[in-house]
């Protein structure tokens, strides 16, 4: 399961994509009836992101947050499944701002999502008037970069290279913005690898609780390489190890449990 391969149309049953401008792919999901352009190299969205959005807990006329939104593609996700929220999105590159911006309008989703274009770390400040006040969402969640800066090499490809850097220090900033930025018991939602659960867990402990944790697995049997991890801002509700979603069968189809969030948009609930 990788973050960066994006559900092709082939996968969906979406129709073929409408020609784009060269160094972009149109991708379909949620069985076609999104359809997102994104770089063709670089990072790329894929189902990581799909279910992150599935699990968020928002109803009609939400508020909500969300840390390095890229070309859009769970917070479109989010909107196609709940009518009338209000998404903030902050990315870092004006490419994906840009990108993501198109995506929001040819998709219908032009008044529900706000692309701000800047360093995530920037919400901390409170002298920015374009930026939104502290405590003023619902809800905030975030598909942070997976790689430590250590641990990899640099790709060459220099919208990849910023995607995929991320300090020791970079996870805890995020848990931190996403705690300003939500109101109290809001929630915070975090896709990761698993092996960062630990470090996760650290960052998130005195400023959430109710956490919950579910795992994803590839296959039955195999162990979890991802983590949909979500807490409540301000309480003290003892952490939930829920059961894992499997997203293949042996056959290399998805699961009906995973195609119901892929193809249909259907919420995976948490709490």
């Amino acid at each position: 399961m990788q973050t960066n391969t994006a559900i092709s149309p082939e996968q969906t049953g979406a129709p073929a994509p409408s020609t784009v401008r060269p160094g972009l792919t149109e991708d379909g999901f949620l069985d076609g009836r999104l359809r997102i352009l994104q770089p063709e190299k670089g990072f790329r969205a894929g189902i990581d992101s799909v279910f992150l959005a599935a699990t968020i807990p928002c109803g009609p006329g939400e508020t909500l947050f969300e840390a390095g939104i890229g070309a859009g593609v769970a917070s479109l996700c989010l909107a196609a499944r709940v009518k009338d929220i209000h998404i903030t999105g902050v990315e870092i590159s004006g490419r994906y701002s840009m990108i993501g911006q198109k995506n929001a309008v040819t998709n219908g989703f032009g008044s529900n999502i706000r692309f701000i274009t800047g360093d995530v770390k920037e919400a901390l400040r409170k002298d920015l008037a374009e930026w939104p006040q502290h405590g003023s969402f619902s809800h905030a969640f975030a598909n942070p970069p997976f790689f430590d800066d250590n641990k990899i090499t640099k790709s060459p490809t220099s919208l990849k290279a910023v995607a995929n850097s991320f300090g020791p220090e970079d996870l805890e900033l995020w848990v931190k913005v996403l705690a300003t930025m939500v109101t109290l018991r809001g929630t915070v939602t975090f896709v990761h690898r698993a092996e960062a659960l630990g470090r996760l867990l650290t960052a998130m402990e005195g400023r959430f609780g109710d956490i919950r944790i579910a795992p994803l697995h590839a296959r039955e049997g195999m162990a979890a390489t991802r983590v949909i991890v979500q807490g409540v801002k301000g309480t003290k509700g003892a952490l939930q190890l829920l059961p894992g979603l499997i997203l293949h069968t042996s056959g290399n189809q998805f699961t009906p449990e995973a195609d119901a969030i892929l193809r249909d948009g259907m919420a995976w609930r948490l709490r």
